[in-house]
């Protein structure tokens, strides 16, 4: 298939390999690598790209989920919005099945009567405000840099259009804070970055600038199996070479400046603020919440939410997963109570889960 077959061909992938294991040698110690992408992480199970490896590189998955690192606190949210008589939920359709508190997920609480709609898009919150004009429509804003300007674009619609009855609840967040705070985690040990490409098609590479002051490199890439080897390839060159830097291997995707426009209307419809992800905590100006100017849309403020207490499931180490402290086989759960089937936690249920891609491809 045009742009992608060129991107799958096998005796590009042996040559890259082989200057892989070639710089891995020259390099002379183990070397740990973190995508931060759920997309790459589905794309190095499904390719087979981590058994490539030669013993001295070490793949690890980071936060990159944005249904993983949702907090279970935000879980147990959406749960008691959604229960709300006279409210319509609407989510995109990867959250469904996310479980909160004592393993009761949207999916659950559907199935007992609460109105939850599945959307591909949150232009459809129009439609259904205009059919339901005596029910409050709330749409559950998930995703990182990547989502989160089209749920801006529709809350500008919602203002512009004085629509009412519709409201945001945004647990979206920021890859570059959470980077930072991988790097300042004194129990991690990682030597390098594959930036995610989507996130930089809008952020572009500056904001990476913060892993390579802290001395790692930093390789934005595409998601074809050339593409992650390139990267990896690039990565080592930057070790062996000692010129630590951010390189775009994905100049067919991104510009390095990012999409103006995009970042121009997450300036103008959100501001950041202190986020909790799940396995890192609360981390500084990582999240998206309205500003002032469309604040009538926050949902939070809408629902009278009363407090609770929310716990982890028994025994899921979703959270050691995204920090990369742990492999999916070293979770007790994994493939055992722990299932697509069956999710016991988060990694497990989105196909860009850590867990989910090494069930399906390992």
């Amino acid at each position: 298939m045009k742009y992608i077959d060129e991107y799958r061909d096998g005796a590009l992938a042996q040559d890259l390999l082989g200057g892989i294991r070639r710089r891995a040698d020259k390099i002379g110690r183990n070397i740990t690598i973190m995508e931060v992408c759920g997309s790459h992480t589905t794309a190095i199970g499904r390719f087979g790209i981590r058994g490539l490896m030669p013993d001295t590189i070490r793949l690890i998955s980071g936060p990159g989920c944005p249904v993983c690192v949702t907090s279970i606190e935000d879980v147990d949210k959406a749960l008691q919005i959604a229960r709300h008589k006279g409210v319509i939920f609407a989510t995109f359709g990867d959250m469904l099945r996310v479980p909160g508190s004592a393993a009761t997920s949207l999916q659950d609480i559907r199935a007992d009567g609460a109105d939850i709609r599945i959307i591909s898009s949150p232009a459809q919150c129009i439609a259904l405000a205009g059919s339901h004009t005596k029910q409050e429509i709330v749409l559950m804003g998930i995703g990182f840099e990547t989502t989160s300007p089209a749920i801006a674009s529709a809350v500008k619609t919602w203002k512009k259009t004085r629509t009412k009855n519709v409201s945001l609840f945004s647990v979206h967040k920021m890859i570059p804070p959470a980077i930072k705070a991988l790097l300042g985690d004194p129990g991690l040990s990682i030597d390098a970055f594959l930036c995610p490409g989507h996130v930089s098609t809008i952020i572009g590479e500056q904001p990476y600038k913060v892993i390579a002051d802290k001395g790692c490199a930093a390789v934005i890439t595409g998601f074809e199996p050339l593409d992650i080897l390139e990267g990896i390839y690039r990565i080592l060159g930057q070790i062996l070479s000692g010129d630590i830097r951010v390189e775009n291997q994905y100049i067919r995707g991104v510009n390095p400046q990012g999409n103006a426009k995009a970042l121009s209307l997450l300036d103008e419809v959100f501001k950041t603020a202190d986020s909790s992800w799940r396995g890192l905590g609360s981390i500084e100006a990582s999240g998206l919440v309205l500003n002032d100017t469309y604040a009538a849309f926050d949902a939070a403020g809408r629902f009278d939410l009363p407090a609770i207490v929310s716990e982890e499931p028994p025994g899921c180490r979703c959270g050691d997963i995204l920090r990369g402290t742990i492999l999916p086989e070293q979770c007790p759960l994994f493939n055992t109570l722990c299932t697509p089937a069956n999710p016991v936690g988060p990694c497990m249920v989105s196909s860009e889960g850590t867990c989910a891609a090494y069930y399906n491809y390992t």
